[in-house]
C-alpha cells in the first residue's frame, strides 16, 4: 500500500505530526492514572477537540487517542475485554476530525494507529512471549485499521522484540508502518537498544519509517534523531520529543518548553535531515503552532550541530539544571539561531 506520510514528504520536504494525548487532556479533567484511551468511547467530544486543535495548529499526520489500547495495558483497568471498541473508535475519531478539518481548509492530514507498548517484558526477562505479543498487537491494529486508520505508527517501545511484534501484526493489515524507539540515558533505550542499532533493525524488518520519541527532552531527542540519521539506512526519518525536560512538581510531571524552545527543536530537526516532525508529552497545540510556523517560515539551513547545543543545551548533562533554564536562556537564542 502507498504510505500516505511519503506524498506529504514529496509535496512540502517535510510532514508535521502532532504532539501529546494526555498531557493535553489533564487540563481537561482527566484524572492522573485514568486511561486517557477510554475517552474514545466515554468522552468522545474532547478527543475530537484535541485532533482538530492539533490540525489547526498545522499538523499534517495526528495520532489516534489508542496508546495503552492493548489488552495487557487495559487489563490494569479491567477493560482488556474493549480492545476492538476502543481502537475502533479511536481511528474513527480522528478520521471525523481529518474530514471536518478538510471541509474547513481543503487539506486532508493523515490519520496514523498509535501503538504503545505492553508494559511486560519478554521471556527470559519476563513472562510474555512473542506470540503473545504478536497477538496482543494484532486486535489492535486490526481494529485501529477498521476504524480507518492509514498509517499504523508503533512508539516508545524500548526493545527491538517488541517492535518486532507489533510491526507483524501491524503488517498484517496491509497498512505502511513506523516504528520508533525511545532512547533515554547512555544514549540507549531502556532495554540497551542503539539508535544505530535500531534504524538496522527497522530495515531487517521492513518498517516504512523510523524514529524516535519521547525520552528526556528536546536536545536528547535530536542526539538520538542525528544517530538514526547517521546509519543512513534509507527510511524517513521520525523525530517526536518531549516540551522540554520533564519536572516533578506539587506531585506531578510537569513539562516547562516553550513554544520558542519547539519551533528552535523542529528546525533543527528538519535541517538535520528528519522528515517527519512532531511533539511528544507536554506539547499542545499552541507549541505545535509555534513548530509548524517555524518550519514554514524558515527556510531550509545547513545542519550546525554546535549551534544546535547552544540553543537546546548539550544531551545528557545535569538534567535539573538545564530543565530549570529552558525557557529563558535558549528562547533568547532562537533569533540568532534562525539568522544562521
Amino acid at each position: 500500500m502507498t504510505n500516505p506520510i511519503n506524498a506529504i514528504i514529496q509535496r512540502k520536504g517535510w510532514c508535521v505530526a502532532d504532539g501529546a494525548a494526555g498531557s493535553n487532556f489533564f487540563g481537561r479533567g482527566l484524572e492522573a492514572g485514568y486511561p486517557p484511551e477510554l475517552w474514545c468511547v466515554e468522552r468522545p467530544d474532547e478527543v475530537l477537540w484535541l485532533h482538530h486543535e492539533f490540525l489547526r495548529a498545522g499538523a499534517d499526520l495526528i495520532l489516534t487517542n489508542s496508546f495503552g489500547a492493548n489488552a495487557m495495558r487495559l487489563k490494569l483497568h479491567k477493560s482488556e475485554n474493549r480492545v476492538h471498541e476502543i481502537n475502533k473508535a479511536a481511528a474513527e475519531l480522528a478520521c471525523q476530525a481529518a474530514a471536518a478539518y478538510a471541509d474547513e481548509s481543503g487539506v486532508r492530514a493523515v490519520v496514523a494507529g498509535s501503538m504503545g507498548p505492553t508494559g511486560e517484558l519478554f521471556v527470559p526477562m519476563g513472562e510474555l512471549t512473542f506470540e503473545q505479543a504478536v497477538a496482543c498487537f494484532k486486535d489492535q491494529a486490526v481494529a485501529l485499521a477498521e476504524g480507518g486508520a492509514q498509517v499504523l505508527w508503533i512508539e516508545t517501545m524500548s526493545a527491538n522484540e517488541e517492535v518486532a511484534a507489533a510491526a507483524e501484526a501491524a503488517k498484517s493489515t496491509g497498512l505502511p508502518v513506523v516504528g520508533c524507539l525511545t532512547f533515554d540515558t547512555a544514549r540507549r533505550s531502556m532495554m540497551g537498544v542503539t539508535p544505530a542499532e535500531f534504524a538496522a533493525f527497522a530495515v531487517e524488518i521492513g518498517l516504512d519509517a523510523v524514529g524516535s520519541n519521547c525520552g528526556i527532552g528536546p536536545a536528547e531527542l535530536m542526539d538520538s534523531t542525528t544517530q538514526l540519521l547517521e546509519a543512513n539506512c534509507g527510511l524517513p526519518i521520525a523525530a517526536k520529543g518531549n516540551c522540554g525536560i520533564p519536572q516533578y512538581v506539587d506531585g506531578a510531571i510537569h513539562f516547562h518548553g516553550s513554544p520558542e524552545l519547539m519551533a528552535d527543536y523542529a528546525l533543527f530537526a528538519r535541517d538535520s535531515g528528519a522528515t517527519i516532525i512532531g511533539g511528544c508529552c507536554g506539547t499542545t497545540p499552541e507549541h505545535l503552532a509555534a513548530m509548524a510556523t517555524a518550519l514554514n517560515t524558515t527556510a531550509p539551513r545547513p545542519f550546525d550541530a554546535a549551534v544546535m547545543t547552544e540553543v537546546l543545551g548539550a544531551p545528557w548533562p545535569d538534567l535539573s539544571e538545564r530543565g530549570a533554564s529552558e525557557g529563558g536562556r535558549r528562547s533568547r537564542r532562537r533569533s540568532a539561531a534562525r539568522a544562521d
